[in-house]
């Protein structure tokens, strides 16, 4: 069983020194396994954990002549309308371009004191390379948002402060910079995770928008063309119809009724989502690297071949070099989608049980788990349907959701319970957040 890694502070501070005090020789055991890599990335790059590498700084008119024309500049109204009501005094929010080059760095208090004190303003680079482990940082070099705590950070100078950060896609899907909270323990919270991953999917989906001319991009991969939208029955607003999904992954998996094993369901969904196929070594890779041989896999598609090819009544996956679907599934997953395209909000969460294959602990059904998440998250934010709003806050991934209680607390009757109810949790996370 993987160990849980360990985030006390002094339990970090122990592993960091004995660490960085045998030159990476000694192995940082129960830390976070992506901060130990990060840690053995910032000692192979030279960096110097009390003297960190200077960051360059750009000239303040480049500086505004270059992030006047960044993609990200058109998103930062809503940046600061998501995160801006939540940082008071405690936090600073920052946001860097795709090379770690921070262009907005905006908070005050002792916070701001205490970044600009180590060289996190704007115009500097922030990069694992010159001064080592942190969250936006790691977050470019990982591709994945990245929590980084106190003394997890290699370069000493940072250790008083945390940070949570999270790298932002534009419409084609490549990085076009980070979107990160610093401060005390407060940014490297569980709701600061959640603001950031929010705002982020709030911001992805501005830009998706506005490279589309308005209209709603994307669409499950295993979307079966025009007709993904229409079912055999069950309307949904609008008049629109849905056809019943095949295969059911927010829940018990099942293909068309019949259970399906974990490890079955998790493969169908990577299938699903690289249409082009995935090799044997991508598969185990995806599902659980360094743990699962290539046997393994192919013993297991050998399995789900038989079980859905009897279940369909024809053969499911075509080829091995690479696997992929031989024909489209819609799923569950795919009915969530597609009323997000419609912007129906309350339609997605009723088509939204319970987290995509919940039970999974394969990185890519992680991966995707989080971005449904984010999507059907994002929605709410966007949506001006107080009851959906207060569905989403009603649920465990809504419990600690400053943006969707601060819109129910604006949506809901002045003086009525709904509002009373919002603002009194808000009082409770910003406490936590303070």
């Amino acid at each position: 069983m993987q160990q849980v890694p360990h985030r006390d502070a002094r339990w970090v501070r122990a592993a960091y020194e004995s660490f960085v005090g045998s030159a990476g020789s000694q192995e940082p055991d129960g830390i976070d396994p992506v901060v130990a890599a990060s840690w053995l990335r910032s000692l192979r790059n030279g960096v110097d954990p009390d003297r960190p590498s200077a960051v360059p700084v750009a000239a303040s008119d480049d500086l505004d002549d270059y992030r006047s024309t960044h993609p990200l500049a058109v998103a930062m109204p809503l940046v600061r309308d998501l995160v801006g009501g939540a940082t008071g005094d405690g936090l600073v929010v920052a946001v860097s371009d795709d090379v770690g080059r921070l262009l907005w760095v905006e908070g005050r208090g002792q916070v701001r004191d205490a970044v600009d004190g180590v060289g996190f303003v704007e115009g500097a680079v922030w990069r694992e390379e010159s001064v080592g482990t942190n969250a936006p940082g790691t977050a470019l070099a990982t591709r994945r948002p990245v929590q980084v705590l106190g003394a997890e950070h290699f370069a000493r100078p940072v250790q008083r402060l945390s940070c949570t950060a999270a790298p932002v896609h534009d419409a084609a899907g490549g990085i076009i910079g980070v979107l990160d909270l610093t401060g005390g323990n407060a940014a490297g919270s569980h709701v600061a995770l959640a603001l950031v991953r929010a705002t982020v999917a709030m911001v992805e989906r501005e830009l998706a928008l506005r490279a589309t001319g308005g209209r709603e991009a994307g669409g499950a991969p295993w979307a079966d063309g025009p007709a993904a939208d229409t079912d055999l029955g069950g309307g949904v607003p609008g008049g629109a119809a849905e056809r019943a999904p095949d295969l059911r992954l927010l829940g018990a998996p099942t293909l068309r009724g019949r259970r399906l094993s974990l490890r079955h369901a998790e493969i169908m969904l990577l299938l699903a989502e690289h249409p082009r196929g995935l090799s044997a070594e991508e598969l185990a890779v995806l599902l659980h690297p360094g743990d699962l041989s290539l046997v393994a896999v192919r013993a297991e598609i050998s399995r789900l071949r038989r079980v859905a090819d009897g279940v369909l009544g024809g053969p499911l996956l075509a080829g091995s070099r690479p696997y992929r679907l031989a024909r489209m599934v819609r799923s569950d997953v795919d009915t969530v989608r597609a009323r997000l395209r419609r912007g129906d909000a309350r339609g997605a969460l009723s088509a939204y049980p319970e987290p995509l294959l919940r039970r999974s602990v394969a990185p890519g059904v992680e991966r995707l788990r989080e971005e449904l998440e984010a999507e059907v998250r994002g929605a709410v934010h966007a949506c001006d349907d107080v009851a959906a709003v207060e569905q989403w806050t009603a649920r465990d991934e809504g419990t600690d959701d400053h943006v969707a209680w601060t819109r129910l607390a604006r949506l809901a009757e002045p003086g009525g319970p709904q509002a009373a109810r919002a603002r009194a949790h808000l009082g409770v996370l910003e406490r936590r957040l303070a």
